[in-house]
């Protein structure tokens, strides 16, 4: 109550942020006959005396009136695109670093380019994050007009980009891209070997473009770069074969849909293990003995992908060609957007279980090399904003995670969409009976049609009962990708039927009418020329002429066929309709069948409204029913924002590692001479090596100079008589300890003078940086295991979180003290062969992504797999090595043979090495 009070009279923190932001628009609408007068050279001629202000102390915030006055002026000249005031508005926000929720069909596309064009004033560059490739390379040509006629330059960041040209592209004033390529070229930079080869710069600011989608729906997909483990491929075809045979049994095994898990009761664990072993699978002990840990891996993911996945709505197969081979593969749908998954894949065997299943090929399963999650890529920048037509929702969540707030910005015009209360039936079949009705009734009277399902199969179904009535329709889901643009260009024309599986990140509005540009765009296959003017001219009088007509039938209407588990994609179907105060309608039609009903809606809804009178074929339509999905709904977004957060408080323990790793890897990369580093290694690798021998106040007897001594020889490549030091008299741990590191640095002493000097400055840096990625490798697999057996701490009372920070920290400090021992291992064995190195070869790259675990745990990630491992220690040193010749040592004159390297064949011809022969002394 007091709360409402409060709001009456100050209004919302929003309302007050508004009023705020509306202040400043009237300085930047004064600026505008003055900006219009000016020539296109002298409006060009502005960004450099804007840059020229923020060199003489301005701001960015002192110069935005007047920056943004200029963009505004060169849309209207170069794209016929005049910005309004609540875009100013918009633009504001995102400069600020926050969030703008703005309707469909609002333009967030141009509004992004105001502050864009700002902030890449300050020449660190700009980033500007989109859901997928066609809307970065859309974006990029459409806005980079605008830009580059203010005279900046534009890059776009797409799949299948050599490094240099990504370098170019991150070089840019401007960078659009998808955030998959942004995160990969991160982890990309952070396992290269010189700091010329990195292609991103220093980060600074980015806008992310459908933010909720990218920063919330992904948010559980780490990005990981991966490289081949064994192939494991026919372990899955005969564990699968099994499985087909267990699954018919539905007695076996127990399914939670509301938690997406699946497990075998005892006679289902029974029946498996006789399986197996009649398969010839299970040779020794039960099913979860320890020695048949990798079989169990096995079954239980062959297990999730027959009873928990559903061709056709979690994955499609596919006949794909790559490498001039044509072959079938299983391809995830993204349940937020419908759209393939090209290339993405799920983690952990699910997807290899999800092939056997399909009986396409097996892809082998890949090593983890690096790892970043979603949120924290993001929070790597500065300064970071994000646009989308549905965030409040997710406020919470964004604040949280990201520190960023969420400003509702308020349409140009305002909105005409009557939205209808849900009406729910008692079978699907009813439902759909319901809306093939509504579509026949709607479409008689020129009304456009749009149909919101959510999975491919369900789109599949309606369209055949509309073909059924032969009622003229398309379908848009992932079977359509190609084909997305045209089919939205023609949404809006009068009587059009359009199924949808999702309208997340389309980047495409539906106009009622038409949409006069892509149609255009279709019919020319460009977007400028002669033959694209044409065909615009020609699709805009067509357009001009139907929308009164389509305005009168009552604009485009929403037909939802089911509630989704998350608002904002109801939101963001129900908002493609009543874009810039069209008229426009939207109606739910569910089921007591749907997914949402059945399994987070009360079990005793039917009989209710049996007992309520409701006959068949009738649907009971009331507000409290829609404000008890939004409850339902509000629960199942509330627990998926545990789980992500529950993953990034695991993930944040690896952060701080990773950045640490990734910042001392640059430091190496950065200097020349690594020798002191390598030097202090060896040191220390001493030092523990002798505090474990000798413990503190431990008296001679009961040192440990034995085991020293064959430490020494495996790790420093010594062979001293340390076991006999213990006899002498006086002799302490120091004394130990400085005898050990003299002769340790007496030896790398005389392998630099023989390797020489410069060179082995190249190797030391090179070998460090080859070991310093093995060991990071390692501790990533480590890591990978502790994560999925933690939680198992919490039956003994303990915080698996906890558990694990611990446990980490321990593994990072063993995985330093490893580095160490490895560097100085290989340094004092080192030797350089004196033939010519063979060419390294390019390590094949393939995009292989990995995408959430269905059952909410850390599980998916998003996969960038490498089929070439890092080259070995020795080609590490080959390919460091400045090149060596013979010339200089001629095997008939023995006054040269100096020359010959001491690991070389001597030049007498005596077949020994040149240090065993002449070079001896």
């Amino acid at each position: 109550m007091f709360q409402r009070l409060v709001r009456a009279f100050i209004g919302t923190t929003n309302d007050r942020a508004l009023k705020r932001y509306q202040a400043r628009v009237p300085a930047i609408n004064a600026l505008e006959p003055q900006i219009k007068a000016l020539s296109d050279d002298a409006l060009r001629g502005r960004t450099a005396e804007f840059r020229a202000q923020l060199a003489a102390g301005k701001t960015l915030d002192d110069i935005l009136p007047e920056a943004f006055a200029v963009v505004r002026e060169a849309g209207r000249r170069v794209m016929g695109m005049r910005h309004f005031d609540v875009q100013m508005i918009g633009g504001m926000v995102l400069h600020e670093g926050k969030i703008a929720e703005m309707k469909t069909g609002e333009g967030k596309t141009l509004v992004a380019t105001l502050p864009v064009y700002l902030n890449a004033l300050s020449e660190k560059g700009v980033h500007v994050v989109t859901v997928n490739d066609y809307l970065a390379k859309r974006d990029a040509e459409w806005m980079g007009r605008l830009y580059g006629f203010l005279g900046l330059t534009t890059g776009v960041i797409v799949h299948g980009l050599t490094d240099e040209e990504r370098r170019a592209a991150y070089a840019c004033d401007v960078t659009y891209g998808t955030n998959n390529e942004f995160g990969f070229d991160y982890l990309r930079d952070n396992m290269k070997y010189r700091l010329e080869d990195m292609v991103q710069r220093e980060f600074n600011y980015a806008i992310v473009d459908e933010v909720d989608s990218i920063l919330v729906d992904e948010a559980r997909t780490p990005l990981i770069i991966s490289g081949p483990t064994d192939d494991t491929s026919e372990l899955y075809n005969r564990v699968n074969a099994v499985m087909k045979e267990l699954v018919k049994d539905k007695s076996l095994y127990e399914k939670d849909e509301k938690f997406k898990t699946v497990h075998l009761v005892e006679a289902g664990t029974e029946k498996l293990e006789e399986m197996l072993a009649e398969a010839g699978l299970l040779t020794e002990g039960g099913l979860y003995d320890i020695q048949n840990v990798s079989l169990v891996h096995h079954a239980n993911q062959s297990l999730r992908a027959h009873a928990l996945f559903t061709r056709d709505v979690d994955y499609i197969v596919k006949k794909v060609t790559e490498f001039g081979q044509t072959q079938d593969k299983v391809i995830i749908i993204d349940e937020f957007t419908g759209r393939m998954m090209e290339g993405r894949r799920y983690s952990d065997g699910l997807h290899q279980a999800l092939e056997a299943k399909e009986g396409v090929p097996v892809q082998p399963e890949n090593q983890t090399l690096a790892s970043i999650t979603f949120q924290n890529y993001f929070r790597l920048y500065p300064k970071l904003a994000g646009m989308t037509g549905t965030a409040a929702t997710e406020a919470d969540e964004f604040s949280e995670i990201y520190k960023l707030d969420v400003v509702e910005i308020p349409t140009n015009v305002p909105v005409a969409r009557a939205d209808s209360d849900d009406e729910v039936y008692r079978n699907a079949q009813e439902k759909y009976d319901a809306v093939i009705a509504l579509v026949e009734e709607s479409r008689a009277k020129g009304q456009p049609i749009l149909v919101g399902t959510t999975s491919i199969e369900k789109s599949e179904l309606i369209a055949g009962l509309l073909k059924q009535k032969k009622i003229p329709h398309q379908v848009l889901n992932a079977r359509q990708h190609e084909q997305e643009a045209g089919i939205i260009a023609q949404a809006g024309r009068p009587g059009a039927v359009t199924i949808a599986t999702n309208m997340a990140g389309r980047g495409t509005d539906i106009q009622l009418g038409g949409n006069a540009e892509m149609l255009a765009r279709v019919e020319a296959g460009v977007g400028e020329g002669p033959e694209f003017e044409a065909a615009l001219a020609k699709h805009k009088a067509e357009v001009e002429a139907v929308r009164p007509k389509v305005k009168e039938a009552g604009g485009l209407l929403v037909i939802g066929t089911e509630r989704h588990e998350s608002r904002r994609i109801d939101n963001q179907l129900r908002g493609r309709s009543g874009r810039q105060g069209d008229p426009g309608a939207s109606r739910f039609f569910l089921s007591l069948e749907d997914d949402l009903m059945r399994i987070f809606g009360s079990d005793r809804m039917g009989g209710m409204l049996e007992k309520l009178g409701l006959k068949p074929g009738e649907a009971i339509i009331h507000p409290w029913i829609n404000k008890a999905l939004e409850k339902a709904q509000k629960k199942v977004e509330a627990r998926n924002f545990d789980t992500r957060k529950n993953l990034l408080k695991y993930d944040d323990v690896m952060n701080n590692q990773r950045k640490e790793v990734y910042a001392q890897r640059k430091a190496f990369m950065t200097t020349e001479d690594v020798s002191e580093t390598v030097h202090e290694m060896r040191r220390e690798t001493i030092g523990a090596m002798v505090d474990k021998a000798i413990p503190e106040n431990a008296y001679p007897e009961q040192w440990d100079l034995v085991g020293l001594q064959e430490k020494v020889e495996r790790i420093l490549g010594l062979n001293l008589p340390v076991a006999d030091w213990a006899r002498e008299e006086g002799i302490d741990e120091t004394e130990v300890r400085e005898r050990l590191e003299k002769a340790a640095d007496e030896a790398y002493a005389a392998r630099v003078a023989n390797i020489g000097p410069e060179l082995m400055r190249q190797v030391e840096k090179s070998l460090l940086l080859q070991i310093f990625d093995a060991v990071w490798k390692e501790h990533l697999l480590a890591l990978d295991h502790l994560r999925q057996g933690i939680g198992l701490r919490a039956y003994g009372q303990r915080d698996p979180l906890n558990e694990y920070k611990s446990e980490a920290f321990n593994l990072f400090n063993a995985m330093l003290v490893d580095l160490r021992e490895r560097v100085t291992s290989v340094l004092m064995r080192i030797e350089i062969r004196t033939d010519a190195p063979p060419p390294m070869p390019e390590p094949v790259r393939v995009m292989d992504m990995r995408h959430p675990a269905p059952d909410g745990a850390m599980g998916g990630e998003l996969e960038y797999a490498d089929a070439g491992e890092a080259p070995a220690y020795g080609t590490a040193v080959q390919a460091a090595r400045a090149p060596m010749t013979a010339a200089a040592v001629d095997p008939n004159d023995p006054t040269t043979w100096a020359n010959t390297p001491r690991n070389a064949p001597c030049p007498c011809g005596s077949g020994k090495k040149y240090k065993h022969c002449h070079g001896r002394g």
